[in-house]
């Protein structure tokens, strides 16, 4: 059997090439004088039903500055799934704060509203759900939680462009959320971030810090607060504004192919996909997961390599942010690896056994969702 051919990402055309020669051509590369993130800003809010959005230079500064805004700092704790990428930890770690990892569902790989409500302290100043895979979490239950708990909710939503609960976008759903651009994500300038808030105020005070507490219209150098640069160039702008433009159309195709692609991922002894809240109404797809249960890491590893071997763009589930040296750096709970793992039973499970395919494998033909399935079954039949 030969390798499938899949489509390539990133993906461009003659729109990013338009606004890269715009931005050249404005010359204003940087957004202070500049027209490109503005604009983009406005579109990507209006895009997720948001205020505002401030667009930064990365998905980690969008989460840490993110955290700032809420107060997060030493002597605080946030509250994180353990099955993630490390930056939701880190960006808290960063501050000053505890990241505090609690256990995740089996079945969607999001945070579990009860082991959250389990570790919420006085010392508790936010809860981060990850929307994994572009799955929501499950943001009524955490809603509720973080109202009882007079806490702060934030999303991290990289994973999550253009997804809806119960028919809401990401910025209907009443919180800070933060987005990233990195190159693998949905929509990429290579790096990037973005940040949306339901309201104007919590946007100019993060204005304020992503720009060294400096305000647009200041010529003399009055810094209004602490902050650091993590503004975005307009090059990255017009590249994203392109990127957003063909965001729902890719998605509308991601929707189509996932369906068929579970439903063959199924049909495999061992093979478990990523379920999906019947609440999360639109679903962009971020990552095609599934889960071989029973299998050891070193087991699914060995898998992922076969399949990257027969042309799969097939990655390892992410290792669970306890057992990553440097979620012990700073900013750790006072308990042994151990002590958390036996709390995060699920998350355990779910770093040993996920395997996940790049979203650019669903905007593939049909007879590419058979041929994965076909390669899949293949290499656990060995």
């Amino acid at each position: 059997m030969s390798k499938p051919e899949f489509p390539a990402w990133p993906q461009f055309d003659g729109r990013e090439r338009a606004g890269l020669e715009r931005v050249l051509g404005q010359g204003a590369w940087w957004r202070i004088p500049g027209d490109e993130v503005d604009a983009f800003e406005r579109e990507f809010a209006a895009h997720h039903g948001a205020g505002q959005a401030l667009a930064v230079t990365t998905g980690t500064h969008a989460l840490e500055l993110a955290l700032e805004l809420l107060g997060v700092g030493p002597g605080t704790e946030v509250i994180v799934p353990a099955f993630t990428f490390i930056s939701s930890s880190q960006a808290a770690q960063r501050l000053g704060a505890v990241a505090v990892p609690v256990d995740v569902d089996p079945h969607t790989y999001n945070i579990d509203v009860t082991a959250a409500a389990e570790a919420v302290t006085g010392r508790t100043k936010a809860i981060m759900p990850v929307h994994m895979a572009g799955a929501i979490a499950d943001m009524d239950g955490l809603a509720k939680l973080a109202d009882d708990a007079q806490v702060h909710l934030l999303q991290d939503a990289a994973h999550a462009h253009g997804a809806r609960w119960s028919g809401k976008r990401v910025g209907e759903l009443g919180s800070v959320a933060a987005f990233s651009f990195q190159n693998g994500k949905l929509m990429t300038a290579g790096e990037g971030g973005a940040i949306t808030f339901p309201d104007r105020e919590q946007y100019e005070d993060a204005f304020l810090r992503h720009s060294c507490g400096r305000p647009p219209t200041d010529r003399h150098y009055f810094h209004m607060t602490t902050g650091s640069n993590y503004r975005m160039n307009e090059f990255s702008a017009a590249v994203l504004r392109a990127q957003l433009d063909r965001l729902e159309e890719q998605i509308d195709l991601r929707e189509q192919r996932w369906p068929l692609l579970a439903g063959l991922l199924s049909g495999i002894d061992r093979v478990v996909p990523q379920e999906v809240d019947p609440r999360c109404t639109r679903n962009p797809h971020y990552m095609a997961m599934f889960r071989v249960p029973g299998s050891s890491e070193r087991e699914r590893n060995a898998l992922v390599d076969r399949l990257v071997d027969r042309g799969l763009p097939a990655f390892a589930g992410f290792r669970a942010i306890y057992r990553s040296a440097g979620f012990w750096e700073r900013g750790a709970p006072q308990m042994s690896v151990d002590q958390v793992a036996a709390t995060c039973p699920n998350t355990e499970a779910i770093s040993a056994d996920c395997v996940w395919l790049h979203h650019r494998t669903l905007l593939g033909t049909e007879r590419n969702m058979h041929e994965i399935a076909e390669i899949v079954a293949d290499e656990l039949g060995r």
